[in-house]
């Protein structure tokens, strides 16, 4: 069975590409296979797995717009993850699909499709735009978990309940399954109470899980992506990559969790 999940916050800076690529790397080093879609224009997670989008002749664009066979779309990286990359391109995307009947469902349809074609994978990672648009909300469709990641600052928390308000769309309308995983602290400075203030205050808030460890700030973050690797293969014993792949053990084993129960309203007496 693929476990999808979505990583999502529509503000951006929050180390989302960063968790995509390197949960990814580390839940291939347990052994699973795992397919990252990149959703987002910027193309990002393509470019820090280095791939240049400019060189690419096709990409999820194509699988999500014209229908394109995902498999001709997946490449192949260095971090024992695949990939389906995404080009500018991708910005047409949400205007083409706007008009098209059952647009929150062709995320969904990519991922059944390459089950069915004998492609599938155990983990799929869609690192959503930062936006709540179709695209996301396509995503949010798909998956059966939402992983938020959180920058330990005050303002990072702005915009989680809109975020939320869309969970709870979604799981209306197109994806009753769908699951809120929790929170990944992301940008972490240990020195100071500010950070862990902040944790936990969206964690009351919002009565969402944390997920553990906090993900600490480090420039090896950003050395990864010019070196067209994560962190996990170019400063493998770094405080960073070990935190990553910490939380990878932690949503495997999180992925395992029975699903919670819907609550019934009982009938008056």
């Amino acid at each position: 069975m693929t476990t999808t999940l979505a990583i999502a916050n529509q503000k951006g800076g929050v180390a989302k590409t960063t968790t995509v690529a390197s949960v990814g790397a580390a839940l291939a080093e347990l052994g699973h296979s795992v397919l990252l879609v990149d959703l987002d224009a910027q193309a990002c997670l393509t470019f820090s797995l280095g791939i240049d989008p400019e060189d690419l002749e096709l990409s999820v664009h194509q699988v999500l717009t014209k229908g394109v066979d995902p498999t001709e779309v997946i490449i192949a990286t260095e971090d024992g993850v695949d990939l389906m990359p995404a080009t500018i391109e991708l910005a047409r995307a949400e205007a083409e699909l706007l008009t098209r009947t059952g647009r929150e469902h062709v995320i969904k349809t990519m991922i059944e499709t390459l089950e069915e074609d004998g492609a599938g994978y155990d983990w799929v990672l869609l690192d959503c735009p930062p936006s709540l648009g179709v695209m996301t909300v396509a995503a949010l469709t798909a998956a059966d978990g939402v992983l938020i990641p959180l920058q330990c600052e005050t303002l990072s928390h702005r915009g989680v309940g809109q975020l939320l308000d869309t969970v709870h769309d979604v799981r209306r309308f197109t994806n009753r399954k769908l699951e809120v995983w929790g929170v990944l602290p992301t940008l972490y400075d240990g020195r100071t109470n500010h950070a862990r203030t902040v944790l936990e205050t969206i964690s009351e808030t919002y009565d969402l899980e944390v997920i553990e460890p906090p993900i600490p700030k480090t420039i090896k973050f950003a050395e990864a992506p010019a070196a067209g690797r994560s962190i996990l293969s170019t400063s493998r014993s770094s405080k960073g990559a070990r935190a990553y792949r910490e939380a990878a053990e932690n949503l495997v084993a999180r992925s395992k969790r029975p699903k919670a129960r819907k609550k019934k309203a009982g009938r008056a007496s």
